[in-house]
């Protein structure tokens, strides 16, 4: 067996991942491949196709030398013996599980390929987030093979964007999971030795296939529950005077619940949260299990009335009209340190405020060229580097990305630039409340009474 490795998909999952493998096994040769050339196009020259803090630091530093950008699939699979594969699995928009199951049409094609491509035995990682038991049914299209031996581990990611690099140099966890035969011990093993080149071996966790695919999923929904649990304070928050920032500090003091993903706001955004949770619902469905089913799916409706309720707050607040005025969404990215608009709550409130008749314009540090295809369906809408220029003349501002830059804006001056009486809906309770409304700013929060 050879050391090389291989990830098809360069992606947010594959570029990140093999870069840091790459960095801490200098003695293994790491290929990123994908059909997209424009793709990796960009991760061979300096404007790499996502930002994260950290990566260009770490693939300059490994790229060419034993990192490697490539289309040639094929060969990719050939000289290697470790194969991750990373392609997109979004949820499906057609046919049987519309609207919950996962599209596993792109990660059939790469488990045909590497089966068709194979010159020798394989160890297939899947690095995609995958409904629990599609190791099975990856297995089954690899076992087609009339010589070669395949081995399918599960190694789902727990990375979060904007923090991903540092997630994977300094992860809470590695966890693979693997038949649990002679040669899937192998095989997990040989994996376990890419990971322990920097991660304490107790932090690499070994199970069976099915506890690791279900594993990823049951960590996104907690997380995409303890937003949608805040949301729903907010509301309530907001109706009694309570404070959700307050009570989101006493919550997080309790060691049982720890003060991570306490923070109210627009909803959770990203590739991951809404897909894995409706994945989630359809397999409790598949399982008969109902009632199951009902409870994750009220996350998922939890998350899309918050932001219904901004809009319609944001309304209200403007006489009940927001025909031909001008509103500006500051940070479209669905969270800081990133350029992803996948399933951001900026674009669905960009479009709630589009059917009011209002004017938009949108700003952020790094998503713009994403947010100009999400938008380009909508007719009135500007895009601004610029948030001084974003906020001229606007009736109205949504903070919707909690950027730090947006902290330290002159808020006097984006003030004297607005119409009067100018709104300033901060939608992660980012700002100083006291002093942009002594500045004069009519300002609204989620889950409190400013």
């Amino acid at each position: 067996m050879n050391r090389n490795i291989a990830c098809i998909g360069a992606g947010y999952i594959g570029g990140p991942t093999m870069a840091v493998i790459a960095q801490k096994n200098p003695d293994r040769k790491v290929i990123v491949t994908d059909i997209s050339q424009a793709c990796i196009d960009a991760w061979n020259s300096d404007a790499l196709p996502i930002y994260e803090p950290g990566l260009k630091e770490v693939i300059t530093a490994c790229r060419g030398k034993n990192l490697f950008f490539t289309t040639d699939v094929a060969a990719a699979i050939r000289e290697c013996d470790i194969i991750f594969v990373g392609v997109n699995t979004p949820t499906k928009t057609f046919g049987a599980g519309a609207g919950y199951a996962s599209n596993l049409q792109y990660w059939e094609a790469a488990a045909r390929t590497i089966s068709q491509e194979a010159n020798g035995d394989k160890i297939v990682v899947e690095k995609s987030t995958l409904p629990v038991r599609t190791a099975d049914a990856m297995a089954a299209v690899l076992h087609t093979h009339p010589e070669h031996t395949f081995t399918v581990l599960s190694n789902p990611e727990f990375l979060a964007e904007g923090t991903a690099i540092n997630d994977l140099l300094n992860p809470d966890r590695v966890l693979i999971g693997g038949p649990q035969d002679k040669r899937g011990k192998a095989a997990i093993r040989a994996l376990v030795e890419v990971y322990a080149a920097w991660v304490p071996r107790k932090r690499i966790l070994t199970t069976n296939v099915w506890s690791s695919e279900m594993s990823k999923l049951a960590a996104n929904a907690m997380l995409a529950q303890r937003i949608s649990s805040m949301n729903a304070f907010s509301a309530l928050c907001e109706a009694t005077g309570a404070d959700i920032s307050e009570v989101a500090t006493v919550l997080g003091m309790d060691h049982r619940i720890g003060k991570y993903f306490l923070n109210a706001g627009p909803g959770f955004g990203g590739s991951c949260f809404k897909k894995d949770v409706l994945n989630l619902v359809y397999l409790c469905r598949s399982y008969g299990l109902k009632a199951c089913a009902d409870y994750w799916e009220q996350v998922i409706i939890m998350n899309d009335a918050q932001q219904h309720r901004i809009v319609a707050r944001t309304v209200k607040t403007l006489f009940n009209t927001l025909a031909g005025k001008r509103i500006a969404l500051f940070g479209f990215a669905f969270k800081a340190n990133t350029g992803d608009t996948r399933e951001t709550p900026a674009l669905t409130i960009a479009n709630l405020l589009a059917e009011e008749h209002a004017d938009l314009v949108v700003t952020d540090p790094k998503a713009l060229t994403n947010a100009a295809k999400d938008l380009a369906h909508l007719e009135h809408v500007t895009l601004v580097d610029d948030p001084y220029q974003a906020a001229e003349g606007a009736d109205a501002i949504l903070l919707m990305t909690e950027w730090e830059c947006y902290r330290t804006l002159d808020w006097k001056r984006i003030y004297a630039g607005m119409r009067q009486p100018a709104m300033l809906f901060d939608t992660r309770n980012l700002l100083n409340y006291g002093e942009l409304k002594k500045i004069g700013f009519k300002v609204l929060a989620v889950g409190k009474t400013v």
